[in-house]
């Protein structure tokens, strides 16, 4: 049986996949998948709009290819993971 943070770690892996390349690169996310794995995945999803998404997806895509990479995702992940921190602590 996997410990708990090997089956987070997992689950974060195929959360990725399970979107990306919906419509393209298997490998990437586009806004589109992006705001669809926001709206489906995360508790605040429902009430993300179009600009909070448009500049997410800014603030992620690094290399200014259009897309989010596997790396930019964990870099996302990370910075919900600190604001999850900060929350748990209040």
């Amino acid at each position: 049986m996997a410990c708990p943070l090997d089956q987070a770690l997992d689950l974060l892996v195929a959360v990725f996949h399970k979107y990306a390349g919906k419509e393209g690169n298997k490998n990437t996310l586009n806004k589109k998948e992006l705001k669809e794995l926001i709206q489906k995945e995360l508790t605040i999803g429902p009430h993300s709009n179009d600009g909070e998404i448009q500049g997410l997806m800014k603030d992620l895509d690094r290399n200014g290819d259009e897309v989010v990479n596997f790396q930019e995702y964990v870099t996302f992940l990370g910075a919900l993971a600190m604001i999850y921190n900060e929350a748990l602590k209040a």
